[in-house]
């Protein structure tokens, strides 16, 4: 038995995209654990690279901006285990910004409520249809970002989009502790290397200058946000719920770093 508890728990996870996903990452260290792990993804191309990466899980599709899907594998999946779900990952965002770069006040009214629905509804969705599969004491984890109080303007609307997911964590909590202990919490990673965000206009700038403001000078690797998302599952983090774990290896603490300072008053 590890510390951490979780061999033969059973662990669902929402959201791989390729080797690269966050996901993808939460698997590998579940799989090190001895969890029993459930992929979920988008579609049957992503079915065979999550099929690839995990030979040994069972993969089901589910694209969440239809709830109907949401239903439909759930009971697939109620169909196909003999026993509680011990945790649900929500790795799930999508932004629309193939018109280019907007400044936020002409942000269209579509891609916002289909960023809402992707990004956070999907979140309350699950929890809501799956509630009978989880066990009592189960936990709920989905992805945020490490601020949604900061302007970055690349990320444009998805910041006010990640702020509502956070919010639902506490309501969320609140309305299952009337039939249960289920606990819900976001890992909040500072800029990443993966496929998902390298489709942010701007990116790889602002990912170079995350890495001159953390103190370390390197920037936060995937598995360390993982390696946190897989605590928040476990039994350990029992005495956690409605919580946003900021994971930027200490980003927000350096801004003014005294070279950065320079280099942008010079």
């Amino acid at each position: 038995m590890t510390f951490l508890r979780l061999q033969t728990k059973k662990i669902i996870i929402f959201g791989l995209a390729n080797k690269k996903s966050v996901a993808c990452a939460i698997g590998r260290v579940l799989v090190e654990e001895g969890a029993e792990v459930i992929h979920v993804v988008r579609s049957q191309e992503r079915a065979q690279t999550a099929r690839k990466l995990f030979p040994e899980s069972p993969v089901f599709i589910c694209d969440v901006e239809d709830e109907a899907n949401i239903i439909r594998v759930r009971d697939e999946i109620k169909a196909s285990i003999d026993a509680p779900i011990a945790g649900i990952v929500h790795s799930i965002a999508f932004a629309n910004y193939s018109e280019g770069l907007k400044p936020f006040h002409a942000t269209l009214k579509k891609d916002f409520l289909q960023a809402v629905d992707i990004s956070c509804f999907s979140f309350i969705s699950i929890a809501h249809h799956f509630k009978d599969l989880l066990a009592k004491d189960g936990s709920m984890v989905t992805i945020s970002i490490s601020s949604t109080r900061m302007a970055a303007e690349n990320y444009g609307y998805m910041a006010p989009v990640k702020a509502a997911l956070e919010s639902s964590l506490c309501f969320l909590t609140k309305s299952f502790s009337a039939f249960s202990e289920v606990r819900f919490n976001a890992v909040c990673p500072s800029l990443l290397k993966t496929s998902a965000s390298a489709g942010i206009p701007g990116y790889i700038d602002s990912y170079l200058f995350a890495e001159k403001v953390i103190p370390r000078k390197k920037a936060l690797k995937t598995k360390e946000a993982a390696d946190v998302a897989v605590f928040l599952l476990s039994e350990r983090s029992s005495g956690m719920t409605g919580q946003c774990l900021v994971v930027d290896a200490g980003m927000a603490l350096n801004y003014f770093d005294a070279e950065i300072v320079s280099k942008s008053v010079s």
